[in-house]
Order: C-alpha cells, then structure tokens, then sequence
C-alpha cells in the first residue's frame, strides 16, 4: 500500500561502501613536509592536541592543551553606569535618535575586559635526527578513520615510519618512530624557544619537564594564566638515551616510543602531579595496547557515519593538496567533498569530548597563535562561531562530543546572573557577544558587535536540537528546562513595549556585527528590536513553552510565555525585497558585509522555509544575493558555511553546492583545514578557525537529509554533482538514524533504525510516506514506496 505504515521491512542491506573496511578515501595525504602551521596536520583527544608538520631532518609538534588560558576571573567587566541609563537609551532609540543613542551605550553598557585572556599556544616539541641524507618517497597522511597522522620515507636505503596520536582514553599524546634495520633511530628530542614564560629541565636519562604560565599582554596584564606543565617520557628500544639541561638524545635505538602528557591548574587541579599519576598508569602499558585503545575508542564514535558521493579515481590517486587546487580550479573531486565532511566530524571528536574540560574555541583544541595576538582572541564567540563549531555534532551522529559545551552553558548561567542584575536590574542569566573560562559575560568592548544580549541563548539553543535528535526527555527536565526557563525569565524582564507598535522588543543590541544608515545618513550599529534577537527570544519562548507542556510543569509561567511570544514583532520584508536585518527598514552601511546574522531564523533555526513561508523564503534569498553580489563582498569561511546551509533549506542544491566549492576553494588551505580570509574583520593573514570545517561539514549534511519540519526529507538538496552515492548513519530528529543510496540522481532506498520506535512522516520529492519504527529495528523504504499524490 502506498503511502502507508504499511510498508514492507526489508532486511538491513549496506551498499558495499559501507561495509568495507575504510579505504584511502579517508585520509588526508601530502608528498612533502609541511612548511607551516596551517600545512600541518590535527591530531587532539578533546583536551589535549597537535599540529604534525612531518619534517626530516626535524619533526615538529605544534603542542596545545584547551585550558591553557591568560585571563583571569574579574569583577569589573560590568559597566556600573549601565542599568540607571538603560531608560534613557531606550528613550532615544525609540525616538530615532541612533546616533545619540549609540554615544550612550558606549559610554554605559560596553564591557571592560580588563582580564578577558585568551587560549594560547603551548610550546613545540622538536625531533632532531641526526641523517641528513637525501630522502626518497615521502609520504606525510593523516588517516580520519585511526586519528593517526603517519610519516613515511626512504633514507639511505632505510625505510622510516613515524606514528603520532593524542589518545583520550589513556589522556597522552604518543609517537612512535621505527625503521626498517636496527640501530637506525638517532635523535635529539628538545623544545624550540619557549614563547610563553616558562622553563625546560630533564629528570633522570629520560624524561623532559616543561613548565610554564599562560602569561600574555594583549588580553590581560601579564600576569593572569594558568599554569601548566608536559612531560615527555622517552622509550628507547635498544640503543643509548642521555639527558642534557634541555634536551634527550637517543641513539642507535631500534625504535623509539614518546608519550607527552601536559596539565594545568585550570579548576584547581594540580599539574604536576596529574602529569606524573598519568605517566604512572602509562608505564606498564606496550605501544601496541595504546594504540588499540585509541583505535576502538575514537572508531566507535567514527564509523558511525559512512558517505559516498561519487568517485573520481584519477582524483583521488592524487595528495590532497593537488587535489583541492584541481578543485579550485574547476576539476570535479566529489570524493573531497566526501572527505571534507569526515574531517568535520574528525576534528569535532578529536576537540570535543565528554571528559573535555572545555568546548570548542574559536580555533578548536589547536592554536596558531595569530587568533590569539588579534584584537579577536582565540576565545568562545557567540555571534555564530563556537554554535558552528557543533552544527555537525548532532546530525553526524556524534551526539556525546556537545557534552563539554553543556557543562559550560551550566557555568555561563552562574556567571550570567550577575550580568542580568547589575547590567540590567533584571532576574534569570545573561551572556553576550563573547565569552572566556573565567566568567565573562558583560557587553562587549566594542560598538557594533559588543551589545547582543541573545547570545548566550543562541549558544543555548545547542541543548535544544540535542533534545530535538534524541527525544530524551531526562535530559529535557534535567539540563535543558532549568537553563531555558531561567534565560526565558530574564527576557520577559528585559524585553520593553514598542510604543508605536505594541511588539516587545529587546535593545538596545547590534545585529552582529552589521551596521545601518538612519534616514538622515548617519552611520549606527545599536536599535531597538533587530530582527536576529526577535528570532532568538522567539524559539527561547516557543522552547519554554514545549518543555514545561511536555514535563507537565509550570503552568502559569507557560502562560507568561505564551503572552510573549505573541507580543513578538513578525519577521518583516523590506523595500528591496530582503528580510528586514532591523526592525526599521534601514539600509546597510556597508552591503558587502560578511555577517547575515538575521538569517538564522532560516538556518539553524526553521522559522523561515519554502513550504510554510514562501514569501519570507524568497526574500532570504534575495538577502543572501544583495550581499554576496556586492564586487567586494567580505568573504569569509563561516560565510560560506552558511550559504551552503541557507541555500540546502532554500532546496537548491546547485547553489548550495556551489558554495561548498567556494568554501574549498577560498576559505580552506591545502591541508582542508578552513581560515578567516586576511583583510576580513581587521585581519592581517588567514587565520584558521574552525567553524568553516564542522558548519560546512553541516551543510553537507544538510544537503542530503534535512528532519526540522516534523517530517523526514531524504535529498532535499541533491546537486547535479553528486549523481550517485550513499550515505550511512546520519541522525534525523527524533531519535531516528538514516541510510540511503542514490543512483543517477535518484533515491534508490532508505534506510531508517529508531532509538525510540514511533511513526515519521518521510519525505522524497513531492512524495511522502508514514515509517512505523520498532525501537532498533531497521526498516528500509524503497523509492517506490513515496505517494506523489
């Protein structure tokens, strides 16, 4: 029967892709060492991580640890002026007086990050050889599917092989050097020059001591860090190991095995003391037990996912660095984009898992020390960078590796209630644009990005979809519920009438990080109402009100909720045809802006889209294509994240996949890793960051299944490109886990298995069709299977 639940189970069946073992298509490989940070290759095991430039004659291991942080707590970050001159602010933005307006907000409600910090580099481990003889097929690779980078060649007829990975199940970075005849491992085993204030020593033949603070000038006064510590413990195979004042050297080994373990103070811990109980447990375990550790631990997050987007096999016999410059230039590789999305979900587990003591900055676990030396810091944005960082955490199927950002959404609320009081004589909690590990959560520093008092809800929002992909309604009471209502309880405090409209409204705020022109062609940055915050507040709201409905709770603060929201102002389209960026129809000072911050309500958020609003989706559409049109338009690489994901909800693949090309092409380096273009928001070079890598990762996702209409969408946005492929394992909300296969741009079949049991709607096409799920059985539909009326 057509169109029914009545639909035939067919036994599970796995295109051939996904049940081999995976192949060369997950690795990432050069033909020569990297002469660069951002040449260099990630490793990290939630906390602790390395960037492997696998050089010859020297190896480098760019060392980072997530807590190595300048900064310190501070009571001084809220303006004291703030709250005793929110009224009058408010007084003359409503009367059209932006520009008054804004000197006062400057003046009253801007932060002080007197001791904000910033994470920081660690320090680079160096492996000096002693061969400088010339070498012959070398091979530098990174494999997703091991989480080991690897380093191979030939020298004088020998045969090298180095193995380096951060493992966090026996929380220590590990390498391991070998050849092909024994006695060839010769080597000196040093720090480069220390950037941070700090001091290397040895301890016995065979154990190198760095200690150190995260003291910086920029971001704090010099004085404010953490302490931390590494030690690398040596284990020579044969062979003679000598310790001088800075350095080991080993030679003559058989092979040699080098365990790095690195702590902080962070949280009051004890640094040296942690390193040492560490290597303790490490000591009586073989090379081979750390490695098969590592292995099952990061495979059973990995192999969840599966994708195959088409081959090109001459391609994909090339180093990856050819072949995205073949990319770039017009070569068609969907196989790279097939690899792009696994290092996403690579990168989100080596930088985010549940013993993670921290979520994803800016820059991950990793840290280039450029983000950290711009006026930007290498810190936890709030205006779509660290959100981006988890937009493929959920739908790739790693649901556990948001563990870390929930903890810290928990602390940010603590904080956050002193910044809802002081700043603005409001209950409930509050963050804005920015934020650190110490509690920051005042204004930002700057008109025009530093008053966004949405923020923190849009962080928040992360628990939310997390609800959405599992159904677990412990977690909703537990962790969800509290921070919602309490932010919920802050914004019916906050939020002020509009005294023309009726509509509650918050401000003054910025629309990150866009300005506008007032009718009398004054440039301002602050208003009542932009529509990014009217877009926040009202899935806050519709949030609250699902959850105390669902836990059967809190009844009449539903209510209060309920008002609200329908006192909310409606998303509006302006003159030109565009979604309204601000309540007022105002111009763009600057049209070629990167930021489209009010598009959130189209991606991530699903208040806009082609089946329910088709008007307020076409005027997304035209948003998108004003800006991006414009000759000098402020390319960036979470931008062109975004287009990929705002045009996969718009249904167009074509252009969707036009953008990831984009993303490839001018946002990411050779070695896949993405970057903040130079010249882009005071920027004088790339500088990666990371939110291009796990949000385009996203879009692409979002190009193949889409599940936030009630309904299941199986290739909403299928490109021309992509004419036959597969995928396996991605997550679709409700708790239901998807696989389908496509041939000549057509569904083939569709796989789904539920947490949870239940009937979806699913959608292909213009057809739909009703899944019965029996809980962890799979049930599979095919093409056949969808009614197209």
């Amino acid at each position: 029967m057509r169109g029914s639940a009545a639909l035939a189970v067919y036994p599970p069946r796995l295109l051939p892709a996904m049940t081999s073992l995976p192949t060369r298509k997950t690795e990432l490989w050069f033909s020569k060492p990297a002469s660069r940070w951002m040449e260099a290759l990630p490793i990290g095991n939630g906390r602790i991580g390395g960037m492997i430039f696998g050089g010859v004659s020297m190896e480098s291991i760019a060392l980072t640890e997530s807590t190595v942080w300048s900064g310190a707590p501070s009571d001084r970050n809220i303006n004291p002026t703030a709250f005793e001159n929110l009224g009058r602010i408010r007084e003359l933005m409503f009367a059209g007086k932006y520009a008054e307006g804004g000197d006062l907000c400057k003046e009253h409600l801007l932060g002080h990050p007197d001791s904000f910090g910033t994470n920081l580099p660690m320090a680079t481990l160096q492996i000096a050889f002693d061969d400088i003889a010339p070498v012959q097929n070398y091979r530098r690779s990174l494999n997703l599917d091991e989480a080991i980078a690897h380093v191979d060649y030939t020298q004088g007829g020998l045969s090298f092989h180095r193995e380096i990975f951060s493992s966090n199940t026996d929380d220590a970075l590990i390498a391991r050097l070998t050849c092909s005849k024994a006695k060839s491992i010769s080597c000196t085993i040093s720090f480069a020059k220390l950037t941070l204030p700090g001091k290397v020593t040895t301890e016995g033949d065979d154990t190198l001591i760095l200690r150190g603070q995260a003291f910086e000038h920029l971001h704090s006064n010099g004085k404010q860090g953490v302490e931390f510590e590494a030690h690398i413990r040596l284990r020579a195979e044969g062979g003679v190991v000598t310790s001088r004042e800075e350095s080991i050297t080993v030679k003559n080994a058989d092979a040699l095995t080098i365990l790095v373990v690195i702590s902080t103070n962070y949280g009051g811990a004890d640094p040296s003391k942690r390193c040492t109980q560490t290597l303790q447990a490490l000591r009586h375990k073989t090379v081979t037990q750390l490695r098969s550790a590592h292995l099952e631990d990061h495979r059973a997050l990995y192999r969840r996912v599966a994708i195959d987007l088409g081959t090109n096999p001459a391609a994909e016999q090339r180093p990856t660095d050819e072949r995205r410059k073949a990319v770039q230039s017009g070569g068609a590789d969907p196989g790279l984009s097939a690899l792009f999305f696994q290092y996403g979900r690579y990168l989100t587990i080596a930088g985010s898992r549940p013993n993670s003591p921290l979520p994803l900055a800016l820059q991950g676990i990793w840290n280039d020390g450029l983000a950290s030396s711009m006026g930007w810091t290498d810190d936890f944005h709030l205006d779509i960078n660290t959100e981006q960082n988890y937009w493929v955490a959920e739908v790739g199927n790693l649901s556990e590796c948001q563990s870390p950002l929930f903890d810290f959404i928990d602390a940010m609320r603590v904080a956050g209630r002193i910044t809802a009081r002081k700043m603005y004589g409001a209950p409930g909690w509050v963050s804005h644009v920015v934020t650190n590990p110490w509690g920051f959560t005042a204004a930002g520093w700057g008109l025009g990005w530093g008053i966004f008092p949405t923020g923190g809800v849009w962080l928040s929002l992360q628990l939310l979809e997390h609800y959405r992909f599992t159904a677990d309604k412990q977690f909703m009471k537990q962790r969800l519920y509290p921070v919602f209502k309490e932010a919920a309880e802050f914004f019916l405090a906050y939020m002020v009438q509009h005294p023309q409209h009726g509509w509650l409204v918050t401000g003054p705020a910025v629309s990150p990080e866009n300005w506008f022109l007032t009718p009398d062609g004054k440039k301002c940055s602050e208003s009542m109402g932009p529509t990014a915050d009217r877009v926040l507040v009202h899935s806050l709201l519709n949030a609250c009100i699902e959850a105390s409905t669902t836990l059967g709770i809190d009844e009449d603060f539903r209510a209060k909720a309920k008002d609200a929201l329908d006192r909310l102002p409606p998303l509006q389209i302006g003159k030109h045809g565009q979604l309204q960026e601000w309540l007022e129809d105002f111009d763009e000072a600057e049209p070629n802006h990167r930021s489209t911050t009010h598009l959130i309500a189209l991606y991530p958020e699903h208040q806009i889209s082609p089946a329910k609003t088709p008007a307020l989706a076409q005027a997304a559409r035209i948003t998108i294509e004003r800006r991006i049109s414009q000759p000098n338009w402020e390319d960036s690489e979470w931008g062109r994240a975004n287009l990929v994901n705002y045009y996969a909800r718009l249904l167009d693949g074509e252009a969707a996949h036009k953008h990831l090309i984009g993303l490839l092409s001018k946002a990411a380096e050779d070695s896949l890793l993405t970057y903040s273009r130079g010249g882009v928001a005071g920027a004088e070079s790339n500088i990666f960051s990371l939110d291009g890598n796990c949000a385009g990762a996203a879009g692409i996702a979002e190009m193949l299944l889409q599940s936030h209409e009630e309904e299941i969408h199986l290739l909403p946005a299928l490109p021309s490109a992509w004419p036959q492929g597969s995928i396996h394992g991605l997550c679709a909300r409700g708790g239901v886990q998807v696989s389908l296969s496509w041939v000549a741009g057509k569904l083939i079949y569709a796989s789904f298995k539920s947490k949870l049991g239940g009937t979806h709607k699913v959608r292909y096409g213009t057809g739909t069709t009703q899944v019965s799920l029996i809980k962890d059985r799979e049930v599979t539909v095919r093409a056949r299977s969808f009614n197209h009326g």
